[in-house]
């Protein structure tokens, strides 16, 4: 896999040695790393914060309910845990308790950065997304990028990850979604998302991330630009993040994804923040039936016989084609070799598309999803 280009110089430091204090005028900056049995990765996390440019002040990962050595490696390399009491809400709800515990003690300026254990930061990140703290801005989300690995569908998360990436670029780098791979919020955001949600302004219980959400790191975009601030995703702020390995881990986490998605808009309705997201979903939907089309037609042309192919649509396949190797160009070349072919891109995105309609019918069944580790 190419490695993503930056446009900050990312020296690499060899000690892990964040800085006593903040400084005159400096925020201090608390890392947040939640945690359920990630004793294999969460060393690789710990020590991408270590080796930034402008390192946190403090390291805490939130163990919840590990019954491996996520806790006891995490010490050992540096930081501070804190495990959560009878926590029943998953991520939402260990984050929450943290939270709690730590923000009494940061003032309104100072940064939290919260991030998966499997994901490791790019060394400019931290520095890269303090910097696009303006007063509009209420927190800066990574840019994900898929590890190496996975086989075919491995190489086929990367490079729909590197689409992504190229979307945010073209769209100013504003952030749709504030990823839960790696986000940095002001703590006065933090607050104020807190007291929009106990004075009935924000719904999804009574603390920083909703209870009531599949996917916490969608619904606190939401709440975050409802409140009436920016977020975005600058350049620099690249993160490299686990891909799913199965069909049956990588179904269990789109339709997370995809169902979460649909349930926040349905729980915030038609509002000038989510006019755009329910306008994409209806895109969504358009091409899955676009496709199911295409498909059927292509069908009921090879069932007449012989498909006849004239100029016109060899060349408007040539450019569906070209479209597909460009857009994977960031991915590498034998990426753009696959996305060549066309046909497994299509069987991918007819995976995607399934993902879409099981999540609608779900919601219309009132189905309650079911959380699966991944």
């Amino acid at each position: 896999m190419r490695r993503p280009r930056f446009t900050r110089r990312t020296a690499r430091a060899t000690v892990p040695g964040p800085p006593d204090d903040a400084g005159p005028g400096r925020p201090r900056i608390v890392a947040l790393i939640p945690a359920h049995n990630e004793a294999e990765r969460i060393a690789a996390a710990i020590a991408a914060l270590h080796r930034q440019e402008l390192p946190p002040h403090r390291i805490v990962v939130v163990a919840d309910n590990c019954t491996d050595d996520t806790a006891a490696i995490a010490r050992a390399n540096g930081a501070t845990v804190i495990e959560p009491t009878d926590n029943r809400h998953k991520k939402a709800g260990a984050l929450n308790q943290a939270l709690d515990r730590l923000l009494h003690e940061l003032a309104a300026a100072d940064l939290v950065l919260v991030q998966d254990a499997d994901t490791v930061l790019e060394p400019a990140f931290v520095v890269s997304a303090s910097s696009a703290m303006d007063r509009t801005v209420g927190a800066v989300g990574g840019i994900f990028y898929g590890e190496p690995g996975g086989g075919l569908l491995g190489a086929l998360q990367r490079i729909e990850f590197h689409r992504y990436a190229r979307e945010i670029a073209r769209r100013g780098y504003r952030a749709d979604v504030l990823t839960g791979t790696a986000t940095l919020f002001r703590v006065r955001t933090l607050r104020e998302v807190k007291d929009a949600r106990r004075d009935g302004r924000l719904g999804g219980g009574t603390s920083y991330y909703s209870l009531a959400s599949l996917t916490e790191d969608d619904e606190i975009t939401k709440a975050v630009r409802t409140l009436g601030y920016r977020t975005v995703s600058p350049p620099g702020c690249a993160v490299v993040t686990e891909v799913m390995t199965t069909l049956p881990k990588l179904w269990h986490q789109r339709l997370r994804w995809q169902r979460g998605a649909l349930e926040n808009l349905r729980d915030y309705g038609w509002t000038r923040v989510t006019a755009p997201y329910i306008v994409r979903q209806g895109f969504m939907g358009l091409s899955v039936l676009f496709l199911a089309l295409y498909l059927v037609f292509t069908g009921w042309m090879l069932a007449r016989g012989r498909p006849e192919f004239t100029p016109f649509w060899m060349a408007v396949g040539a450019v569906f084609v070209a479209e597909k190797a460009v857009t994977a160009r960031g991915a590498g070349w034998k990426a753009q070799l696959l996305a060549g072919t066309l046909a497994v891109e299509l069987a991918y995105d007819m995976f995607q598309h399934a993902v879409y309609l099981r999540s609608l019918w779900d919601m219309a069944r009132r189905r309650e999803e079911r959380w699966c580790a991944t």
